[in-house]
Protein backbone atom coordinates (compact mmCIF):
# COMPACT_ATOMS: atom_id res chain seq x y z
CA UNK A 1 0.00 0.00 0.00
CA UNK A 2 1.42 3.29 -1.02
CA UNK A 3 0.10 6.50 0.46
CA UNK A 4 0.28 9.36 -2.00
CA UNK A 5 0.67 12.57 -0.04
CA UNK A 6 3.68 14.28 -1.52
CA UNK A 7 3.87 16.41 -4.62
CA UNK A 8 7.36 15.47 -6.03
CA UNK A 9 6.38 11.90 -6.74
CA UNK A 10 3.22 12.96 -8.56
CA UNK A 11 4.97 15.65 -10.56
CA UNK A 12 7.36 13.11 -12.14
CA UNK A 13 4.83 10.42 -13.05
CA UNK A 14 2.07 10.83 -15.58
CA UNK A 15 0.46 7.57 -14.49
CA UNK A 16 0.31 8.46 -10.79
CA UNK A 17 -0.98 11.92 -11.57
CA UNK A 18 -3.79 10.42 -13.63
CA UNK A 19 -4.65 7.79 -11.01
CA UNK A 20 -4.80 10.37 -8.25
CA UNK A 21 -7.02 12.59 -10.35
CA UNK A 22 -9.35 9.67 -11.10
CA UNK A 23 -9.66 8.44 -7.54
CA UNK A 24 -9.72 11.67 -5.50
CA UNK A 25 -13.02 11.82 -3.64
CA UNK A 26 -15.35 14.74 -3.46
CA UNK A 27 -13.83 16.06 -0.26
CA UNK A 28 -10.40 16.16 -1.89
CA UNK A 29 -8.86 13.96 0.78
CA UNK A 30 -5.88 11.74 0.12
CA UNK A 31 -6.44 8.37 -1.51
CA UNK A 32 -4.59 5.07 -1.27
CA UNK A 33 -3.35 3.26 -4.37
CA UNK A 34 -2.00 -0.27 -4.67
CA UNK A 35 0.51 -0.70 -7.48
CA UNK A 36 0.99 -4.41 -8.14
CA UNK A 37 2.19 -4.24 -11.71
CA UNK A 38 5.23 -1.94 -11.49
CA UNK A 39 8.09 -3.69 -13.36
CA UNK A 40 10.78 -4.79 -10.94
CA UNK A 41 8.50 -4.81 -7.91
CA UNK A 42 8.83 -2.89 -4.66
CA UNK A 43 12.64 -2.63 -4.75
CA UNK A 44 12.58 -0.90 -8.10
CA UNK A 45 9.71 1.36 -7.02
CA UNK A 46 11.70 2.34 -3.96
CA UNK A 47 14.54 3.51 -6.23
CA UNK A 48 12.04 5.41 -8.36
CA UNK A 49 10.69 7.15 -5.27
CA UNK A 50 14.18 8.13 -4.12
CA UNK A 51 14.91 9.54 -7.56
CA UNK A 52 11.77 11.69 -7.40
CA UNK A 53 12.84 13.07 -4.01
CA UNK A 54 16.39 13.79 -5.26
CA UNK A 55 17.90 11.09 -3.07
CA UNK A 56 21.09 9.74 -4.60
CA UNK A 57 20.58 6.20 -5.89
CA UNK A 58 23.02 3.60 -7.18
CA UNK A 59 22.13 2.59 -10.70
CA UNK A 60 24.03 -0.37 -12.10
CA UNK A 61 23.92 -2.65 -15.07
CA UNK A 62 21.99 -5.06 -12.85
CA UNK A 63 19.07 -2.73 -12.08
CA UNK A 64 18.94 -0.23 -14.95
CA UNK A 65 16.65 -2.43 -17.08
CA UNK A 66 14.06 -2.68 -14.29
CA UNK A 67 14.33 1.07 -13.67
CA UNK A 68 13.87 1.84 -17.36
CA UNK A 69 10.80 -0.39 -17.56
CA UNK A 70 9.35 1.06 -14.35
CA UNK A 71 9.91 4.56 -15.67
CA UNK A 72 8.06 3.67 -18.86
CA UNK A 73 5.20 2.13 -16.91
CA UNK A 74 4.91 5.18 -14.65
CA UNK A 75 5.13 7.55 -17.66
CA UNK A 76 8.15 9.40 -16.31
CA UNK A 77 9.00 11.26 -19.50
CA UNK A 78 10.17 14.83 -20.14
CA UNK A 79 6.58 16.09 -20.13
CA UNK A 80 6.64 15.64 -16.37
CA UNK A 81 10.00 17.19 -15.65
CA UNK A 82 13.28 17.85 -17.39
CA UNK A 83 15.83 15.10 -16.90
CA UNK A 84 13.12 12.63 -15.89
CA UNK A 85 13.83 8.96 -15.23
CA UNK A 86 13.18 7.69 -18.76
CA UNK A 87 15.81 10.03 -20.21
CA UNK A 88 18.27 9.29 -17.40
CA UNK A 89 18.00 5.52 -17.66
CA UNK A 90 18.20 5.64 -21.46
CA UNK A 91 21.43 7.62 -21.18
CA UNK A 92 22.80 5.05 -18.78
CA UNK A 93 21.72 2.15 -21.00
CA UNK A 94 23.80 3.65 -23.79
CA UNK A 95 26.77 3.50 -21.40
CA UNK A 96 25.93 -0.12 -20.61
CA UNK A 97 25.73 -1.09 -24.28
CA UNK A 98 29.24 0.24 -24.84
CA UNK A 99 30.58 -2.27 -22.35
CA UNK A 100 30.71 -6.06 -22.79
CA UNK A 101 30.34 -7.17 -19.17
CA UNK A 102 27.61 -4.68 -18.38
CA UNK A 103 25.68 -5.69 -21.50
CA UNK A 104 25.77 -9.30 -20.25
CA UNK A 105 24.47 -8.28 -16.83
CA UNK A 106 21.74 -6.10 -18.30
CA UNK A 107 20.60 -8.89 -20.64
CA UNK A 108 20.42 -11.36 -17.75
CA UNK A 109 18.07 -9.04 -15.84
CA UNK A 110 15.76 -8.63 -18.84
CA UNK A 111 14.14 -11.94 -17.93
CA UNK A 112 12.75 -10.32 -14.74
CA UNK A 113 10.79 -7.76 -16.79
CA UNK A 114 10.62 -9.74 -20.01
CA UNK A 115 7.53 -8.34 -21.73
CA UNK A 116 8.35 -4.71 -21.03
CA UNK A 117 12.03 -5.14 -21.96
CA UNK A 118 11.00 -6.69 -25.26
CA UNK A 119 8.53 -3.87 -26.00
CA UNK A 120 11.21 -1.25 -25.34
CA UNK A 121 13.68 -3.20 -27.52
CA UNK A 122 16.14 -3.41 -24.64
CA UNK A 123 16.67 -7.14 -25.23
CA UNK A 124 17.39 -6.73 -28.92
CA UNK A 125 19.71 -3.78 -28.23
CA UNK A 126 21.65 -5.82 -25.67
CA UNK A 127 21.94 -8.73 -28.07
CA UNK A 128 23.06 -6.50 -30.93
CA UNK A 129 25.66 -4.88 -28.69
CA UNK A 130 27.07 -8.25 -27.65
CA UNK A 131 27.09 -9.62 -31.19
CA UNK A 132 29.01 -6.62 -32.52
CA UNK A 133 31.61 -6.87 -29.77
CA UNK A 134 32.03 -10.64 -30.13
CA UNK A 135 32.66 -10.22 -33.87
CA UNK A 136 35.09 -7.35 -33.38
CA UNK A 137 38.67 -7.36 -32.22
CA UNK A 138 38.75 -8.70 -28.63
CA UNK A 139 40.95 -5.78 -27.58
CA UNK A 140 38.10 -3.42 -28.44
CA UNK A 141 35.45 -5.14 -26.34
CA UNK A 142 36.05 -3.28 -23.05
CA UNK A 143 35.58 -6.54 -21.21
CA UNK A 144 35.90 -6.34 -17.43
CA UNK A 145 36.85 -8.57 -14.56
CA UNK A 146 34.21 -11.19 -13.85
CA UNK A 147 31.95 -10.12 -11.01
CA UNK A 148 32.99 -6.47 -11.17
CA UNK A 149 30.22 -3.99 -11.89
CA UNK A 150 32.06 -1.24 -13.64
CA UNK A 151 29.15 1.10 -14.20
CA UNK A 152 28.06 2.36 -10.83
CA UNK A 153 27.02 5.79 -9.73
CA UNK A 154 29.40 7.43 -7.32
CA UNK A 155 30.02 10.88 -5.98
CA UNK A 156 33.57 11.04 -7.36
CA UNK A 157 32.52 11.73 -10.95
CA UNK A 158 30.34 14.83 -11.08
CA UNK A 159 30.38 14.96 -14.86
CA UNK A 160 27.76 12.22 -15.07
CA UNK A 161 24.42 12.19 -13.34
CA UNK A 162 24.43 10.72 -9.88
CA UNK A 163 28.09 10.06 -10.48
CA UNK A 164 28.78 7.30 -13.01
CA UNK A 165 32.21 5.75 -12.82
CA UNK A 166 33.78 2.94 -14.77
CA UNK A 167 37.05 1.11 -14.72
CA UNK A 168 38.26 -0.74 -17.77
CA UNK A 169 40.41 -3.84 -17.89
CA UNK A 170 41.90 -5.54 -20.91
CA UNK A 171 40.03 -8.62 -22.07
CA UNK A 172 41.45 -12.10 -22.18
CA UNK A 173 43.22 -12.76 -25.50
CA UNK A 174 42.10 -15.35 -28.03
CA UNK A 175 39.06 -16.00 -30.20
CA UNK A 176 37.26 -17.79 -27.36
CA UNK A 177 37.30 -14.92 -24.87
CA UNK A 178 33.51 -14.53 -25.06
CA UNK A 179 32.51 -18.20 -24.59
CA UNK A 180 32.36 -18.24 -20.79
CA UNK A 181 30.40 -15.01 -20.47
CA UNK A 182 27.69 -16.09 -22.91
CA UNK A 183 27.35 -19.45 -21.15
CA UNK A 184 25.85 -17.61 -18.16
CA UNK A 185 22.74 -16.75 -20.23
CA UNK A 186 19.59 -18.84 -20.19
CA UNK A 187 19.07 -20.86 -23.34
CA UNK A 188 16.47 -18.62 -25.10
CA UNK A 189 18.70 -15.56 -24.71
CA UNK A 190 21.87 -17.45 -25.55
CA UNK A 191 20.26 -18.80 -28.71
CA UNK A 192 19.31 -15.31 -29.87
CA UNK A 193 22.81 -13.99 -29.19
CA UNK A 194 24.42 -16.86 -31.12
CA UNK A 195 22.11 -16.36 -34.10
CA UNK A 196 22.93 -12.65 -34.11
CA UNK A 197 26.66 -13.35 -33.86
CA UNK A 198 26.43 -15.82 -36.73
CA UNK A 199 24.46 -13.34 -38.85
CA UNK A 200 27.17 -10.72 -38.32
CA UNK A 201 29.81 -12.95 -39.86
CA UNK A 202 31.42 -14.84 -37.00
CA UNK A 203 33.56 -17.76 -38.21
CA UNK A 204 31.62 -21.04 -38.02
CA UNK A 205 34.46 -22.63 -36.02
CA UNK A 206 34.04 -20.02 -33.28
CA UNK A 207 30.26 -20.42 -33.26
CA UNK A 208 30.73 -24.17 -32.78
CA UNK A 209 33.27 -23.52 -30.03
CA UNK A 210 30.76 -21.43 -28.09
CA UNK A 211 27.97 -23.99 -28.58
CA UNK A 212 30.17 -26.82 -27.31
CA UNK A 213 31.29 -24.71 -24.34
CA UNK A 214 27.66 -23.97 -23.49
CA UNK A 215 26.42 -27.55 -23.69
CA UNK A 216 29.39 -28.88 -21.72
CA UNK A 217 28.45 -26.54 -18.90
CA UNK A 218 24.94 -27.95 -18.55
CA UNK A 219 25.40 -31.56 -19.66
CA UNK A 220 28.31 -32.93 -17.62
CA UNK A 221 28.58 -36.19 -19.58
CA UNK A 222 29.87 -34.11 -22.50
CA UNK A 223 33.04 -33.50 -20.49
CA UNK A 224 34.15 -37.13 -20.38
CA UNK A 225 34.33 -40.23 -22.46
CA UNK A 226 31.23 -42.38 -22.54
CA UNK A 227 30.84 -44.85 -19.71
CA UNK A 228 28.26 -47.40 -18.68
CA UNK A 229 27.70 -45.49 -15.43
CA UNK A 230 26.17 -42.60 -17.35
CA UNK A 231 22.96 -44.50 -17.95
CA UNK A 232 22.39 -45.15 -14.27
CA UNK A 233 22.96 -41.53 -13.28
CA UNK A 234 20.55 -40.22 -15.90
CA UNK A 235 17.86 -42.72 -14.96
CA UNK A 236 17.94 -41.26 -11.47
CA UNK A 237 16.80 -37.94 -12.92
CA UNK A 238 20.09 -36.05 -12.90
CA UNK A 239 23.67 -36.47 -13.97
CA UNK A 240 26.77 -36.08 -11.87
CA UNK A 241 27.47 -32.50 -10.83
CA UNK A 242 24.23 -31.30 -12.36
CA UNK A 243 20.82 -30.44 -11.02
CA UNK A 244 19.29 -30.20 -14.48
CA UNK A 245 16.67 -32.83 -15.15
CA UNK A 246 16.96 -35.38 -17.91
CA UNK A 247 14.11 -33.70 -19.82
CA UNK A 248 15.79 -30.29 -19.64
CA UNK A 249 19.13 -31.74 -20.75
CA UNK A 250 17.43 -33.46 -23.66
CA UNK A 251 15.70 -30.23 -24.72
CA UNK A 252 18.97 -28.33 -24.44
CA UNK A 253 20.84 -30.86 -26.54
CA UNK A 254 18.21 -30.81 -29.28
CA UNK A 255 18.23 -27.00 -29.33
CA UNK A 256 22.03 -26.87 -29.60
CA UNK A 257 21.93 -29.41 -32.41
CA UNK A 258 19.67 -27.06 -34.33
CA UNK A 259 22.26 -24.29 -33.98
CA UNK A 260 25.33 -26.22 -35.14
CA UNK A 261 26.55 -25.06 -38.58
CA UNK A 262 25.95 -27.64 -41.29
CA UNK A 263 29.33 -27.20 -42.95
CA UNK A 264 31.33 -30.43 -43.00
CA UNK A 265 34.30 -30.57 -40.66
CA UNK A 266 33.45 -27.41 -38.71
CA UNK A 267 32.28 -29.39 -35.68
CA UNK A 268 35.04 -31.83 -34.58
CA UNK A 269 34.04 -35.47 -34.86
CA UNK A 270 34.86 -36.17 -31.22
CA UNK A 271 32.23 -33.67 -30.08
CA UNK A 272 29.66 -34.96 -32.54
CA UNK A 273 30.22 -38.46 -31.17
CA UNK A 274 29.92 -37.23 -27.58
CA UNK A 275 26.72 -35.45 -28.55
CA UNK A 276 25.49 -38.70 -30.07
CA UNK A 277 26.34 -40.63 -26.92
CA UNK A 278 24.56 -38.04 -24.78
CA UNK A 279 21.57 -38.03 -27.13
CA UNK A 280 21.33 -41.81 -26.84
CA UNK A 281 21.55 -41.77 -23.05
CA UNK A 282 19.00 -38.94 -22.79
CA UNK A 283 16.63 -40.62 -25.28
CA UNK A 284 16.65 -37.70 -27.68
CA UNK A 285 14.28 -37.66 -30.63
CA UNK A 286 14.96 -40.08 -33.51
CA UNK A 287 15.43 -37.13 -35.87
CA UNK A 288 18.11 -35.65 -33.60
CA UNK A 289 20.00 -38.96 -33.42
CA UNK A 290 19.69 -39.51 -37.16
CA UNK A 291 21.01 -36.00 -37.82
CA UNK A 292 24.03 -36.66 -35.61
CA UNK A 293 24.76 -40.02 -37.24
CA UNK A 294 24.69 -38.44 -40.71
CA UNK A 295 26.98 -35.61 -39.60
CA UNK A 296 29.44 -38.09 -38.11
CA UNK A 297 29.24 -40.29 -41.18
CA UNK A 298 30.14 -37.36 -43.44
CA UNK A 299 33.46 -36.94 -41.61
CA UNK A 300 34.08 -40.39 -40.13
CA UNK A 301 37.68 -40.30 -41.33
CA UNK A 302 38.32 -37.57 -38.72
CA UNK A 303 37.04 -39.64 -35.78
CA UNK A 304 39.12 -41.41 -33.13
CA UNK A 305 38.63 -44.89 -31.78
CA UNK A 306 37.93 -43.90 -28.18
CA UNK A 307 34.98 -41.76 -29.28
CA UNK A 308 33.38 -44.61 -31.24
CA UNK A 309 33.01 -46.73 -28.11
CA UNK A 310 29.43 -45.70 -27.38
CA UNK A 311 27.77 -47.79 -24.65
CA UNK A 312 24.68 -49.68 -25.70
CA UNK A 313 21.80 -47.94 -23.93
CA UNK A 314 18.96 -49.78 -25.62
CA UNK A 315 16.21 -51.44 -23.65
CA UNK A 316 17.22 -54.81 -25.09
CA UNK A 317 20.99 -54.82 -24.68
CA UNK A 318 22.78 -57.54 -26.63
CA UNK A 319 26.26 -56.07 -26.76
CA UNK A 320 28.26 -53.74 -24.54
CA UNK A 321 28.72 -51.18 -27.30
CA UNK A 322 26.17 -49.77 -29.72
CA UNK A 323 27.40 -51.46 -32.89
CA UNK A 324 24.15 -50.85 -34.76
CA UNK A 325 24.79 -47.12 -34.43
CA UNK A 326 28.33 -47.50 -35.78
CA UNK A 327 26.98 -49.62 -38.64
CA UNK A 328 24.59 -46.82 -39.63
CA UNK A 329 27.39 -44.25 -39.42
CA UNK A 330 29.57 -46.37 -41.72
CA UNK A 331 26.66 -46.72 -44.15
CA UNK A 332 26.29 -42.92 -44.22
CA UNK A 333 30.00 -42.54 -44.85
CA UNK A 334 29.98 -45.11 -47.66
CA UNK A 335 27.01 -43.53 -49.41
CA UNK A 336 28.68 -40.10 -49.34
CA UNK A 337 32.07 -41.45 -50.37
CA UNK A 338 30.73 -43.54 -53.23
CA UNK A 339 28.67 -40.63 -54.51
CA UNK A 340 31.72 -38.35 -54.49
CA UNK A 341 33.89 -40.91 -56.31
CA UNK A 342 31.24 -42.23 -58.70
CA UNK A 343 33.14 -40.97 -61.71
CA UNK A 344 36.39 -42.63 -60.69
CA UNK A 345 37.43 -46.16 -59.84
CA UNK A 346 40.10 -47.49 -57.47
CA UNK A 347 43.60 -47.49 -58.90
CA UNK A 348 45.22 -50.90 -58.90
CA UNK A 349 48.73 -51.92 -59.80
CA UNK A 350 48.97 -55.00 -62.00
CA UNK A 351 49.65 -58.04 -59.82
CA UNK A 352 50.10 -55.70 -56.88
CA UNK A 353 48.29 -53.93 -54.07
CA UNK A 354 46.01 -50.95 -54.27
CA UNK A 355 47.66 -47.55 -54.40
CA UNK A 356 46.47 -46.16 -51.07
CA UNK A 357 48.29 -42.85 -51.10
CA UNK A 358 45.95 -41.05 -53.45
CA UNK A 359 43.90 -38.19 -52.04
CA UNK A 360 40.63 -39.79 -53.11
CA UNK A 361 41.35 -43.04 -51.30
CA UNK A 362 42.86 -41.57 -48.12
CA UNK A 363 39.54 -41.05 -46.25
CA UNK A 364 38.43 -44.62 -47.02
CA UNK A 365 41.74 -46.05 -45.85
CA UNK A 366 41.56 -44.06 -42.62
CA UNK A 367 38.05 -45.32 -41.96
CA UNK A 368 39.12 -48.90 -42.70
CA UNK A 369 41.93 -48.64 -40.14
CA UNK A 370 39.55 -47.05 -37.66
CA UNK A 371 36.92 -49.76 -38.01
CA UNK A 372 39.49 -52.56 -37.79
CA UNK A 373 40.73 -51.06 -34.52
CA UNK A 374 37.12 -50.76 -33.36
CA UNK A 375 36.50 -54.43 -34.14
CA UNK A 376 39.48 -55.40 -32.01
CA UNK A 377 38.04 -53.44 -29.09
CA UNK A 378 34.50 -54.82 -29.29
CA UNK A 379 35.66 -58.37 -30.03
CA UNK A 380 36.23 -58.99 -26.30
CA UNK A 381 32.47 -58.80 -25.73
CA UNK A 382 31.40 -62.42 -25.32
CA UNK A 383 27.83 -61.47 -26.31
CA UNK A 384 28.93 -60.26 -29.73
CA UNK A 385 27.63 -62.67 -32.34
CA UNK A 386 29.80 -63.38 -35.34
CA UNK A 387 27.24 -62.25 -37.98
CA UNK A 388 27.24 -58.74 -36.49
CA UNK A 389 31.03 -58.77 -36.22
CA UNK A 390 31.29 -59.90 -39.83
CA UNK A 391 28.72 -57.37 -41.09
CA UNK A 392 30.68 -54.49 -39.58
CA UNK A 393 33.96 -55.72 -41.03
CA UNK A 394 32.41 -56.26 -44.44
CA UNK A 395 30.93 -52.78 -44.52
CA UNK A 396 34.36 -51.53 -45.58
CA UNK A 397 35.29 -52.66 -49.11
CA UNK A 398 38.40 -54.80 -49.37
CA UNK A 399 40.16 -52.32 -51.68
CA UNK A 400 40.28 -49.84 -48.77
CA UNK A 401 42.70 -52.06 -46.85
CA UNK A 402 46.28 -51.92 -48.18
CA UNK A 403 47.13 -54.46 -45.47
CA UNK A 404 44.90 -56.91 -43.63
CA UNK A 405 46.98 -57.12 -40.46
CA UNK A 406 44.56 -55.07 -38.34
CA UNK A 407 41.63 -57.18 -39.45
CA UNK A 408 43.55 -60.40 -38.69
CA UNK A 409 44.29 -59.01 -35.24
CA UNK A 410 40.60 -58.22 -34.60
CA UNK A 411 39.57 -61.75 -35.59
CA UNK A 412 42.32 -63.22 -33.44
CA UNK A 413 41.01 -61.25 -30.44
CA UNK A 414 37.50 -62.48 -31.23
CA UNK A 415 38.70 -66.13 -31.17
CA UNK A 416 40.85 -65.78 -28.06
CA UNK A 417 37.87 -64.84 -25.86
CA UNK A 418 35.99 -67.86 -27.23
CA UNK A 419 38.40 -70.77 -26.68
CA UNK A 420 35.65 -73.39 -26.91
CA UNK A 421 34.21 -72.04 -30.11
CA UNK A 422 34.31 -74.64 -32.94
CA UNK A 423 36.82 -76.90 -31.17
CA UNK A 424 36.93 -79.36 -34.06
CA UNK A 425 38.79 -76.80 -36.15
CA UNK A 426 42.40 -75.81 -35.63
CA UNK A 427 42.39 -72.18 -34.59
CA UNK A 428 44.67 -70.98 -37.39
CA UNK A 429 42.55 -72.78 -40.02
CA UNK A 430 39.32 -71.29 -38.66
CA UNK A 431 40.94 -67.86 -38.62
CA UNK A 432 41.74 -68.38 -42.29
CA UNK A 433 38.09 -69.22 -43.00
CA UNK A 434 36.82 -66.16 -41.14
CA UNK A 435 39.14 -63.82 -42.99
CA UNK A 436 38.15 -65.23 -46.34
CA UNK A 437 34.48 -64.77 -45.46
CA UNK A 438 35.11 -61.09 -44.92
CA UNK A 439 37.56 -60.28 -47.70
Amino acid sequence: MILMMQFPLLSRSGLLKKLIADFTNEEGSNCVLQLDDVPGGDKTFELVTKFCYSVKIEVTASNVVSLRCAAEHLQMNETYGEGNLIARTEAFLNEVFSNWSDSIKALQTCEEVKSCAEELHIVSRCIDSLAIKACSNPNMSNRHVEGQDCSKYSAQDPALWNGISSENKSPHPGDDWWYEDLSSLILPLYKRVILSIEAKGMKPENVVGSLIYYIRRFIPMMNRQASFNDKNSVNQGTTTNSSISEADQRALLEEIMGLLPNKKGVTPSKYLLRLLCAATILHASPSCIENLEKRIGSQLDQAELVDLLIPNMGYSVETLYDMDCIQRIIDHFMSIYQASTASTSPCIIEDGPLIAGTDALAPMTMVANLIDAYLAEVAVDVNLKFPKFQALASAIPDYARPLDDALYHAIDVYLKVRPCWKPSFPKCYYLYILVNQML
